[in-house]
């Protein structure tokens, strides 16, 4: 067992032999404790993190170990390794980062991040798809986002975005909020997002979207509807997406 500190606290790294029950990798007890580490600050946005070595006598494990558990947080985006320089806390408005979380392309391949337009903002008592999306209790408020997503200038989505009123505390006073709302989350909030999860389903859009997009009622969209997550696992973000497609794709790499 090794016993280090991780932002104030003291944690434990336990080699159980495999098989054991509760048996948990030692990697994974690396990577979690420098997750911790992220998400309480320990290393800010775009940092440079310790090499390999240095994490590894800090921790009292392997270089290896270190090594895998660098390698888990690089596939989940929270880290950026860059070859010759070092590996560095990612950036939410890292290139490689927001094309991770924005799959729609061109017909050609293209993939071109969008401009927004923020529509209105608000706050309100979270609705019943709000509250399940976001794990909240029953009379939790949200923050609420609507914009107007363009590619080279036309528009092509229309998003509703919920946010806990808890977590972004004045977000629903600011109608000047950038194009990459996750890097405002990161920089103001402390709130990295590490992953995403994404529902596809075809819909008609109604006269409010019509309306926004330009189009005619009726118009075939692609609805998505994304559950954003902190890197400590908690859902901080919940939109609704509904997508002009008839020159664009949703792409998707499966690895």
């Amino acid at each position: 067992m090794n016993a280090v500190k991780a932002g104030g606290k003291t944690a434990q790294l336990v080699a159980d032999p495999e098989g054991s029950p509760g048996f948990r990798p030692l990697y994974k007890q690396v990577r979690d404790l420098l997750t911790r580490r992220l998400a309480e600050g320990f290393w800010a946005p775009g940092a440079m993190l310790p090499s390999e070595q240095e994490l590894a006598a800090s921790l009292s494990v392997s270089q290896g170990t270190v090594r895998k558990a660098l390698d888990a947080m690089a596939a989940e985006n929270l880290i950026v390794r860059r070859q010759g320089r070092g590996t560095f806390v990612a950036r939410q408005d890292d290139e490689r980062v927001l094309f991770h979380f924005f799959r729609i392309t061109g017909d050609d391949g293209s993939h071109v991040f969008p401009e927004s337009e923020v529509e209105d903002t608000g706050i309100g008592e979270a609705r019943p798809e709000e509250a399940a999306a976001l794990g909240l209790p029953p009379g939790a408020t949200v923050v609420r986002i609507r914009r107007t997503r363009s590619l080279g200038g036309r528009p092509v989505i229309a998003e509703h975005i919920s946010l806990p009123a808890e977590t972004f505390a004045g977000m629903e006073n600011r109608l000047d909020l950038p194009n990459n709302l996750y890097g405002i989350f990161a920089e103001k909030f402390g709130v990295s997002i590490a992953r995403t999860s994404e529902r596809l389903k075809a819909v008609a859009a109604d006269g409010e979207t019509a309306r926004q997009l330009g189009i005619e009622t009726g118009t075939p969209l692609l609805a998505i509807e994304r559950t954003a997550y902190s890197v400590m696992g908690a859902a901080v973000e919940w939109r609704r997406s509904l997508c002009l497609t008839d020159d664009l794709h949703y792409a998707s790499d499966m690895r």
